[in-house]
């Protein structure tokens, strides 16, 4: 009883923190179709200007993939006013900082800037967009750049291989049966027409949401925004139709072969809804509560207790589209991979026939809170959550709500989602395996 009284005080005291923790925000569009969205916070002479493409790894073509993450780069090399090679000397030598993301359904830029900089932010994202330089030099420049990414991320990382295995065999139709950064050949083989036209296509204002957040002041920022993106004109609308992926109603069986690893790994791979659906909440809080940290059900049995595992773990990959939900074990010892599975399954099944307890619960919502808190902790964390909720959910206050889809979320659920997308007959298992030199 004591414990309990003391979990409801600090679930209480987690709940008024978050409460006081509310983002406000203001977002309106321009006639061109780029969405704005601010949020004005003065405690720090700091701001963000993030710039969020509609355009991920799933909008491009089956024979020229990598083109969405090739951008991320391509779009640094410069501008018409932006001499090449000179964004991030011009970023640092004024006190900023910024990078870029893709993944397969957006890509992110961004600056941090000392606030009184927020005019030199605006005006460098609205270059990339209406002045990008595309020529054969950048392309060249940029290839061998992410071929050597490749080959550090990928091709030599040991288990670097193990979502494109997981990607082309849960995915058969649908775009997301390849893998953000490509294959090298396809960049190669395109020609400098084909870059254009896919930044014509993509880059452009009604495809965006621009997001500026920190020490601004609204009134001024909003004429800077006129000023330098209100000429920029709108793009072709994007029709986008994505084929359907039939349902998995027996077990797919699949090996993989990784020449940088010495131990094997086994992996239990189901597709699962967009994280736009309450459902993809549940997954979340069910892989929580099965790998988040030392006291969770997969690492205390299997790891700690057992010693049957090396590493053990549940992930939600979930994305705009679909989503895929793993489970992955590295054998300690002589144990196969078969039982290391076994073990695994055990612990669904154990969701999916009995409620997890009101203890295990209140942890879980403990850990979502917190989650909840630190993302928003910060302003350059706060714009990135900004540009998502509205370019990917449709719903930029999910900065706020989200959290309460968490709060509702009960145990009968939880047991109710493992049973529906967890199922034995619905998955893959791949065998990830060391490549011998036979």
């Amino acid at each position: 009883m004591k414990f309990k009284l003391l979990m409801l005080l600090i679930l209480s005291l987690i709940i008024t923190n978050v409460q006081a923790q509310k983002v406000d925000f203001e977002e309106y569009a321009l006639e061109n179709g780029l969405h704005v969205i601010l949020h004005q916070d003065n405690t720090a002479p700091v701001v963000t200007v993030a710039v969020s493409y509609h355009v991920g790894a799933k909008d491009e073509d089956p024979e020229r993939t990598g083109f969405a993450h090739f951008f991320e780069h391509l779009l640094f090399e410069g501008t018409k006013n932006i001499e090449r090679g000179k964004w991030f000397e011009i970023v640092s030598s004024n006190g900023g900082s910024n990078n870029a993301t893709t993944n397969d359904d957006r890509t992110y830029y961004y600056e941090v800037f000392p606030s009184n900089n927020v005019e030199l932010g605006l005006w460098m994202e609205s270059e990339r967009l209406l002045h990008p330089v595309i020529n054969q030099i950048g392309v060249d420049t940029q290839n061998e750049v992410v071929k050597e990414e490749k080959r550090l991320r990928v091709d030599n990382s040991p288990y670097g291989k193990f979502l494109e295995n997981i990607k082309k065999n849960m995915f058969k139709k649908h775009p997301y049966r390849w893998t953000t950064i490509g294959e090298m050949e396809h960049l190669d083989a395109a020609t400098l027409e084909e870059f254009q036209a896919f930044n014509k296509k993509f880059y452009v204002p009604n495809n965006a949401v621009l997001v500026v957040a920190g020490d601004i002041d609204p009134t001024e920022v909003k004429q800077m925004i006129d000023d330098y993106f209100g000429p920029i004109p709108k793009g072709a609308e994007i029709e986008r139709s994505f084929p359907k992926e039939d349902p998995i109603t027996e077990t797919l069986f699949a090996k993989a072969y990784d020449p940088n690893i010495q131990i094997p790994a086994i992996m239990a791979a189901y597709r699962t809804p967009s994280f736009k659906e309450r459902e993809s909440y549940v997954l979340n809080m069910i892989s929580n509560y099965l790998s988040s940290g030392k006291s969770s059900k997969l690492y205390k049995k299997i790891v700690d207790e057992k010693k049957m595992a090396l590493q053990v773990g549940a992930i939600n990959l979930s994305q705009e589209d679909y989503g895929t939900y793993v489970l992955f074990g590295l054998p300690l010892g002589d144990v196969s991979l078969d039982d290391l599975l076994t073990e695994i399954d055990e612990e669904i099944v154990k969701m999916q026939n009995d409620l997890i307890s009101e203890r295990d619960y209140e942890k879980l919502q403990n850990k979502f809170e917190n989650q909840f808190v630190n993302s928003n902790s910060s302003i350059q964390g706060i714009a990135g959550s900004l540009a998502n909720y509205y370019l990917l959910y449709g719903d930029t206050n999910l900065i706020n709500s989200e959290i309460d889809i968490y709060r509702s979320i009960t145990r009968e659920e939880i047991k109710d989602v493992a049973n529906k997308y967890l199922k034995p007959n619905q998955r893959l298992i791949l065998e990830y395996l060391p490549e011998t030199k036979e």
